[in-house]
């Protein structure tokens, strides 16, 4: 490697600024008052030439963006100004100082002052491979910095002092407290200054790299952190914030947004491998719903394991083994007069002795072997298979018909996407990439997104009117614009159900909050009775909420696993739906506002220091702090309420608590402590079954007032749960002003949308205690009175 020291300046444009550095262009992009971007490339072209990474107004194309496009951002004034020893770059609130020799320096601008916030390593900051491929790039460190982000990684939710290393990997039975890499390709951090301010990095490279921060220590240089790539281009983004939750807005707009599924993705999904990997593999299905109605769980959706499709021991993605499922249809059928849906396992990769597998090799579909410029082999589930080439028109349209005559002409409603880790053996197999060929080297994660995205237009083409869902295992930055995820196959142990937790708040701050865990952990013993109960108390908090496994002594994870625990897995299953009017806003506010669904305490409390600390709280949305117990024994929870100015409630019960402080409050097994915020109004349903929007006619307003006086307005979101957004019966957004003194509580809403629910009116709950007159819209109600929408 070498370092870039000597360049000129070589021509300047609208939003953008070339510099010569010898054998390399450095491009920096001002592509807004807080974005920046950095482009070190060959002269010749960029390694790779496109990225499907970058989406910041849904235009996306199959082919990707070019490396050196601009569109899509509308460059703000900005000026450069030469001097002695470099240049200065600047909008209104972000300077970048490049330096001779080469140093990238960056300051925010505050009170009216320029701040220097980061800079590259006054030792050498970029490095570049002198032969062959690869890059580098160093920055100081400092010991008042916090480190969060890079998607679904292990441990603590803050990074300092630790490498990881960006390679997706079938992580089977991992540990979630330690192991690395996982199944995510996601380089992207979030600094945290202890002056406030905050700033993300963005390393737009899909080569196996390797993130330290802190673990690293050289005598010869200050402290720093390091960004490695085996291979590909520095595209460096920079996203300036006052707030941590500023910057992660801004990268999961930059990364093409949230997905919004329907209501009924946010019920409870069954699914084991047990029931598909069983001889009988129907009836099985069909008495998990039997179970169901018998133990009075609600359920919306069951996930198709891959058995399915098995041949022998084998899977062979879109075949039906008609020995153990002898008619689809039929099934689909049942489980839909269930009032469930059916997700079907899919996999990117033909075996070699797949009964399509000649059909599609002849037709090109797979990537190829770099030598032989045949079909790539690598081993793929105890046999060896090829992976299908999504960068080829191709392959894509043999993709989307196979979901669509093999699946969804059946009645499934969904795929899951699975096993696209992509361990390709060949690093310089080749990828068509549309007509622009590049290797696996610098693009396989790309093939886990558009994989999805072939999925999802799939699922779109055939019910058009409908919105799509899908679940994808893996992938690199932007796979929340296309489907749900989950943290992979964990292990069953009682530091998954901590860790976990930690991981998914992880991907949150990476712009992937549509997420969840395989509730009661997936490999290696099943989970004790009380093991269970905690996990499950902490899955209903989570978007995704599936009990999945696939235990050693060959039990099923369900609900009803251990009778003396059933009543305690029952409610949290039903509050779960008491709360999805709730959740679904959260989902929509995702969708519409870039807020992520669940957060750190820290997100929404930054002036209160405790937040920051290592802890096992989670908000859900803004309004509810869920306080999961996750050490075994436990019959009480400590836990820190973060400083809100205006405190916070028991959710059940209505207890007035002050924030800013550590409390201990009783967790007996049955209880999941959970509290919201003062000011708050959460949306409930008393519908305790699958959901169906023409029988949810009944919808409650759990008010918590301010103790004293205090003024917000929260939106509340509802439509028929399934059709494309804002067609059908259109949408209904509803804003709810709660306005508080020492006289009176006071409720005023108005509606946006011509969408009418079951509901006729909102019953209006208040905590036990207050005996302030309460007004809607004028008009005085007694608590528990139900007022007309």
């Amino acid at each position: 490697m070498r370092f870039l020291s000597d360049w000129s300046l070589e021509a300047v444009d609208t939003d953008r600024l070339v510099l010569n550095a010898g054998d390399r262009k450095v491009v920096v992009f001002v592509f807004g008052e807080t974005l920046f971007r950095i482009f070190v490339h060959r002269h010749d072209t960029p390694r790779p030439t496109r990225t499907w990474s970058i989406d910041p107004d849904g235009t996306l194309a199959w082919e990707g963006r070019e490396r050196l496009s601009g569109e899509g951002f509308t460059p703000p004034a900005w000026r450069l100004t030469e001097h002695e020893d470099g240049i200065s770059v600047e909008s209104e609130r972000l300077k970048l100082v490049i330096a001779r020799p080469f140093k990238l320096t960056w300051y925010a601008r505050t009170d009216g002052e320029w701040t220097p916030i980061a800079e590259d390593r006054p030792t050498g900051g970029v490095a570049v491979a002198r032969r062959g491929n690869g890059v580098e790039h160093y920055l100081r460190r400092y010991d008042d910095e916090r480190y969060y982000g890079l998607g679904e990684k292990s441990g603590d939710l803050e990074r300092s002092g630790r490498r990881f290393e960006m390679r997706t990997l079938d992580a089977m039975g991992y540990r979630a407290e330690t192991t690395d890499p996982l199944y995510k390709h996601v380089p992207f951090t979030i600094t945290r200054r202890s002056d406030g301010l905050a700033y993300g990095l963005f390393y737009d490279n899909l080569a196996t790299s390797r993130i330290d921060l802190g673990n690293e220590l050289d005598n010869y240089h200050a402290p720093y952190r390091a960004f490695r790539a085996e291979d590909g281009d520095l595209d460096l983004w920079f996203l300036l914030g006052e707030r941590v939750l500023d910057v992660v807005k801004e990268f999961t707009r930059l990364t093409g947004g949230v997905a919004f599924g329907p209501k009924w993705s946010f019920g409870y999904s069954g699914s084991t491998m047990h029931y598909t990997d069983a001889p009988n593999a129907q009836e099985r299905l069909g008495e998990f719903i039997a179970l169901c109605r018998e133990h009075d769980i609600p359920c919306d959706s069951f996930q198709l394991s891959s058995g399915y499709s098995s041949i022998g021991d084998k899977r062979y993605v879109f075949t039906w083994n008609r020995d153990k499922v002898p008619d689809p249809a039929a099934m689909v059928r049942t489980f839909r007069e269930a009032g469930m849906h059916l997700i079907a396992n899919i996999k990117p990769c033909l075996l070699t002795d797949h009964p399509a597998y000649g059909d599609a090799a002849e037709k090109r579909l797979f990537v190829t072997d770099s030598d032989t410029g045949d079909a790539e082999v690598s081993p793929f589930w105890d046999a060896n298979g090829s992976h299908l080439d999504f960068t080829r028109q191709a392959t894509v349209d043999w993709w989307k018909g196979n979901v669509d005559e093999k699946l969804l002409a059946l009645g499934i409603d969904s795929t899951w996407n699975d096993n696209n880790e992509f361990e390709i053996e060949d690093r310089e197999a080749r990828l068509d990439g549309f007509g622009d060929p590049l290797p696996a080297s610098v693009a396989k994660p790309v093939l886990s997104l558009l994989m999805v995205r072939a999925s999802q237009e799939a699922q779109i083409a055939h019910a058009p009117s409908r919105r799509p869902f899908l679940i994808t295992r893996s992938g690199g930055p932007g796979l929340q614009r296309y489907a749900q995820t989950w943290s992979g196959d964990n292990r069953t142990e009682w530091p998954t159900l901590r860790y976990n937790q930690r991981m998914g708040l992880g991907l949150a701050l990476s712009g992937i909050s549509n997420v969840g865990h395989d509730v009661g952990g997936f490999s290696g013993p099943r989970p004790d009775p009380e093991l269970f109960v905690r996990w499950v108390q902490n899955g209903v908090m989570h978007p995704r909420f599936t009990i999945h496994s696939w235990n050693d002594d060959g039990t099923v994870n369900e609900p009803w696993m251990y009778p003396e625990v059933l009543d305690a897995v029952r409610d949290a299953i039903r509050l779960r739906y008491r709360l999805l009017p709730y959740l679904y806003t959260v989902a929509w506010r995702a969708h519409a506002e870039l807020e992520p669904m669940i957060r750190p305490t820290f997100l929404d409390h930054e002036d209160d220091p405790a937040t920051f600390e290592e802890n096992d709280e989670f908000l859900l949305g803004e309004e509810l702090l869920v306080a999961t117990v996750v050490e075994p024994g436990a019959r009480t929870r400590q836990l820190h309420l973060p400083d809100n100015g205006c405190g916070w409630y028991a959710f059940e019960g209505g207890a007035w608590l002050a924030g800013g402080r550590q409390l201990v409050v009783d967790a007996p097994l049955e209880h999941l402590p959970l509290f919201v915020r003062a000011g708050g109004i959460v949306a409930t349903s008393d519908r305790l079954a699958h959901v169906d929007p023409a029988q949810d006619d009944v919808r409650a307003l759990r008010v918590y007032p301010f103790v004293e006086s205090g003024s917000r307005t929260v939106l509340l979101f509802d439509d028929d749960g399934e059709s494309t957004l804002g067609e059908g019966g259109g949408t209904l957004v509803t804003h709810v002003t709660l306005s508080c003194d020492a006289n009176a509580i006071r409720l005023d809403w108005q509606h946006e949308g011509d969408y009418r629910p079951a509901y006729q009116g909102f019953r209006i709950e208040l905590p036990t205690g207050d005996s302030r007159p309460l007004y809607v819209n004028g008009c005085k109600v007694a608590p528990g009175e139900s007022c007309p929408l």
